[in-house]
């Protein structure tokens, strides 16, 4: 199972601070860190020091840190990649190189004495990642992770984050991918309108932005990219279950006390034989059979409701559904829910015999 982690950016921040958000992510149960050395202009024994105090501070605390790394990096500090004993130096678990060599390169740094980890760009329209996988690397130390983009309109496009990360998932390489949170301030570069991988996640909620990847079921680490989450943000992200999707949804006021339980307690999956016009839940309507479920709210039916079949169904009494689509109501449905706006276009991501939950939330 994969991982939470935030971002950090020593060129541009305090030690002290950084240290005081790692602690705080430790707490929320963030394994991984993702950070870049873009210079050394300065000071560089200093800008180091500081740097391997921050990752020190990391690694006592059992978090993992990739580091990304620059072109510039390797040629300032006179790098080569027939040798990365700087960065076991440094202290660091990988590297991340935002731009690759020729193949060969990538498939030899695998072999580092260090084990360090080798984490690819995935955001590439190249056969960048068939290149390295012709030269035979040590697959259980390569991994990938996306780019975060901070101008608005250029992050990447969904259709081409799916093509691009199933690559990466069909070899059974590690990735990653970047959600951006609303209370941060800063990343790497002085430019910054949210910092997503994809376009689509630059104005969602940051435990949306998640879902979402989650849901793809093609990323498996998922890190902040921009600094310093809230603590909410990170609290939010922390109670993500990543075992099912788990919607929040808007319960009527109203609803019987069966009805809460149903919705709340009851465990939900999508049954197999599909309809174009509900996700159905049945297993309720035959715990319930016995029981009353009188007609109440019965508006007409709006993508995203949650429902439950009233005693006029006969039945079909107790069964749960989650509406795809909007439909008149007959009068022998309850509507007792809604999922969270943002979140409604998650429901097209549940499959046929899949798991899922709700959590009770309220609009702020």
């Amino acid at each position: 199972m994969g991982v939470f982690g935030i971002s950090i950016y020593p060129n541009h921040s305090l030690v002290e601070e950084d240290q005081d958000y790692i602690k705080k992510a430790h707490a929320y149960g963030f394994k991984r860190i993702f950070t870049c050395l873009l210079s050394v202009d300065g000071n560089k024994e200093q800008i180091l020091h500081e740097f391997k105090q921050t990752i020190h501070f990391a690694k006592d605390l059992d978090m993992e840190v990739i580091c990304d790394i620059s072109p510039r990096i390797f040629h300032e500090l006179n790098i080569s990649y027939n040798d990365l004993s700087f960065f076991h130096d440094l202290g660091v678990d990988g590297i991340r190189l935002d731009l690759g060599f020729t193949g060969r390169e990538e498939a030899q740094m695998t072999f580092n004495p260090f084990d360090l980890k080798i984490e690819m760009n995935m955001s590439q329209a190249t056969h960048y990642l068939e290149n390295i996988l012709n030269y035979q690397p040590k697959r259980r130390q390569l991994i990938g992770c996306h780019n975060f983009y901070p101008h608005r309109f250029s992050g990447l496009s969904y259709d081409f984050f799916i093509e691009s990360s199933r690559k990466f998932k069909t070899n059974g390489l590690r990735t990653a991918a970047f959600v951006s949170s609303s209370a941060a301030s800063f990343g790497p570069w002085p430019i910054i309108e949210g910092l997503p991988t994809l376009e689509m996640h630059r104005d969602l909620p940051i435990d949306v932005q998640a879902k979402h990847l989650l849901a793809t079921k093609l990323i498996d680490d998922i890190i902040i990219s921009n600094a310093y989450a809230s603590d909410d943000e990170l609290k939010l992200l922390s109670k993500i279950n990543r075992e099912k999707m788990t919607f929040n949804v808007e319960l009527v006021e109203g609803i019987s006390e069966l009805e809460r339980t149903i919705i709340l307690k009851e465990p939900h999956f999508y049954r197999g034989d599909i309809s174009d016009y509900m996700i159905r839940s049945t297993q309720s309507r035959v715990k319930y059979r016995e029981h009353a479920i009188k007609p109440f709210n019965t508006r007409d039916i709006k993508r995203g409701d949650i429902i439950i079949e009233n005693d006029l169904y006969q039945q079909y009494k107790g069964e749960l559904q989650i509406a795809l689509k909007d439909m008149p109501n007959s009068g022998k449905t309850n509507v007792v829910g809604r999922i969270r706006k943002e979140e409604i276009f998650l429901i097209d991501y549940l499959q046929p015999w899949e798991m899922f939950a709700f959590q009770e939330w309220k609009e702020a």
